[in-house]
């Protein structure tokens, strides 16, 4: 085995777009390279210097001024292109000495240019070297929103070929298994914005202000919006992006009825990065009115800027909006329900409570959970955990505590899944790392515990803490499979066990005393490990954080997690962590190579501070005689870290 074999980063290529094209899936491509060079791995974007013809893609292809929508990437190479097969076959035989190629899939017409390099760069080969280069699809629509003659077929021929298949949604999810994918990884769409800083609102008290953004292309559904404020006059419209074919005469011949006069502004064209920001300030709603979809990001587009949303009920809309707190959700293709959601709006007030409702969306923590997936299915275990498993296979039995690091092998092998929860299964409230602070967030979170179906548990704090890190180990560390190996030194009063054995897994328990930790009682080999969790009631204190880190910098693998639980506040010093005093353990766990999943732009330690002012309230708030039994003035916090 080689040296990089050991290595805990991965050699990757990522095969897709990236600037000079535009649109989200170039967008994404770069942004995930970024982000998994972030992560510590070797990234080369293999890109393409001419993509496809022009009768696949009516639109312009490239970002008109060649003004980039998001950093290009350092590291990337333009050696396609669509109409010279031998750069295909060149290109796969540099990509062969890679630990994984991520190929992003656009549109079927591509397949027989990836399946090319895929196979020059030896994907599933088998030599006395091993395996060629694991091979993951992200495939952003499985098929095309308008389907062509073949497209099935060309689909089930790439996914015959790779190991895996990335999709961002349920529907898509079942449509790559119809077509013959081995193994499939649902995973959200991260973030990947284009613009800059949002700029403030700019207040209007003529009608409600709606906002068509993109490409303008049936699937949309902008003819459907503009038939409707036919009959809701208090309404304006601006519809920015390029016009496609039919739909975009379609649009212009509605835009010109005499019954919209003076409502509808089309600006006809790619709307650039730089436009977004002051287009989105100068209006109220932003509206997708889609017929089908998929995943989509302009949601969260909206969110940044503080937009409420007109959505219909398809694709990922109908998780990402909140109906009737920060936007309107409508079935697809019912004109009354669309009529009534703009008569609501056309209420001036009513939209402004709307985009009082509006929270910017988390642009750190998702990215953590996609690159965590990533990770899964790019490294060598998985291979390994591919490999059917017979449940009659013997499994040792417990031993002593000496040989307990045979557990850790086991549990690589014995897969037993009873209860299927999915990473979409846990809303977003649920973080990789927050503040608890008052009872009520635990008791809603022991709520969301009973209502998926875990056992049971009478200790709310202890259920909120335990469902924070399995909702982190199935977003980031599980590839389907249920074969992380997880080491629980959190107690026999903790369910984080107990559930996650509920889900399959089998992880390896220990309640220890004083500082030795788990690690080393187990013996357990460098970066051999996929989570370690140490959460309430046997969390980490102010004396022992320190230890708890240092033996998970080297236990854990290349995007493994370390799952922490403290007490927080300033009245016990030698027990709690002061809010001023969590930079420092941040910073040296930063040290140590271990980045905090979920800080939402950096705001934990404001957040420490505001709950434990709100739990002073609270305690302040009761009678002399009861405040023993309400929150305490100090809270609990969950902290989530990835190994890079």
């Amino acid at each position: 085995m080689s040296d990089r074999d050991n290595s805990a980063s991965l050699r990757l290529a990522v095969v897709g777009p990236t600037h000079p094209y535009k649109g989200g899936v170039a967008s994404h491509t770069t942004e995930l390279c970024h982000e998994l060079a972030e992560a510590g791995h070797d990234v080369t974007l293999v890109s393409w210097s001419h993509l496809y013809p022009s009768f696949l893609y009516p639109g312009e292809q490239a970002v008109p001024g060649g003004a980039p929508d998001v950093e290009p990437f350092p590291r990337t190479i333009r050696a396609l292109s669509w109409a010279r097969p031998d750069t295909w076959v060149r290109t796969g035989r540099r990509l062969r000495d890679m630990d994984a190629i991520i190929v992003v899939h656009v549109i079927p017409q591509g397949v027989p240019s990836n399946l090319a390099v895929l196979r020059a760069a030896g994907v599933g080969r088998t030599s006395s070297s091993g395996r060629g280069p694991r091979s993951i699809v992200v495939a952003h629509n499985v098929l095309p929103h308008e389907t062509r003659p073949g497209d099935r077929q060309l689909m089930e021929a790439l996914f015959r070929r790779v190991d895996s298949v990335v999709v961002h949604s349920d529907s898509q999810a079942k449509l790559a298994t119809e077509l013959g994918a081995g193994h499939v990884r649902e995973l959200d769409l991260p973030p990947h914005l284009p613009g800059g800083e949002p700029e403030k609102h700019v207040d209007s008290t003529g009608p409600t202000r709606l906002l068509a953004l993109g490409i303008v292309r049936d699937y949309k559904g902008v003819d459907l919006l503009l038939d409707a404020m036919l009959d809701v006059p208090d309404l304006t419209l601006t519809v920015a992006g390029e016009m496609w074919g039919e739909s975009g005469r379609r649009v212009k011949e509605l835009a010109a009825d005499p019954r919209l006069a003076g409502r509808v502004e089309v600006h006809s064209g790619y709307v650039p990065a730089d436009r977004i920001a002051s287009l989105m300030a100068r209006h109220d709603v932003l509206t997708l009115t889609y017929r089908h979809a998929t995943a989509s990001q302009n949601v969260l587009l909206a969110r940044r800027h503080g937009l409420p949303v007109l959505a219909t009920h398809v694709g990922t809309f109908g998780g990402q909006v909140r109906d009737g707190v920060d936007g309107l959700l409508v079935p697809p293709g019912d004109r009354d329900a669309l009529v009534e959601a703009l008569r609501r709006l056309s209420d001036r007030s009513y939209a402004g409570e709307l985009r009082s409702g509006v929270r910017p969306p988390d642009l750190s923590g998702p990215w953590a959970h996609y690159v965590g997936g990533i990770e899964a299915l790019a490294s060598a275990e998985s291979d390994a955990l591919a490999d059917d498993v017979d449940d009659s296979e013997v499994v040792p039995e417990d031993t002593p505590l000496q040989r307990a690091k045979d557990l850790v092998t086991a549990a690589r092998l014995r897969r037993r899944q009873r209860l299927t929860l999915r990473p979409a299964d846990f809303p977003e409230w649920v973080r990789a790392s927050d503040v608890l602070a008052l009872d009520t967030d635990a008791l809603d979170a022991q709520a969301l515990a009973r209502d998926l179906g875990l056992p049971r548990c009478s200790d709310a704090v202890a259920a909120w803490a335990a469902l924070g890190a399995v909702a982190s180990l199935l977003r980031i560390r599980d590839d389907g499979r249920r074969g992380a190996v997880i080491v629980d030194e959190s107690g026999t009063k903790s369910p984080f066990s107990r559930w996650v054995r509920a889900l399959g897994f089998e992880p390896v328990e220990l309640e220890l005393t004083g500082r030795r930790t788990s690690v080393e009682v187990l013996d357990v080999d460098t970066a051999s490990l996929d989570l370690i969790s140490r959460i309430h009631p046997g969390g980490c204190g102010a004396d022992d954080i320190d230890h708890a880190v240092g033996q998970a910098s080297w236990a854990l693998r290349s995007g493994g997690l370390l799952v922490i639980t403290l007490p927080i506040g300033e009245d016990d010093p030698e027990w709690a962590v002061s809010p001023a005093d969590i930079r420092g353990v941040l910073a040296r766990a930063d040290d140590l190579g271990l980045v905090l999943v979920g800080d939402v732009d950096g705001d934990i330690t404001d957040r420490i501070r505001q709950a434990s002012a709100s739990a002073r309230e609270v305690r302040a708030s009761q009678p002399e005689g009861r405040r023993s039994g309400v929150t305490p003035a100090y809270g609990i916090l969950r902290l989530t870290f990835r190994r890079r």
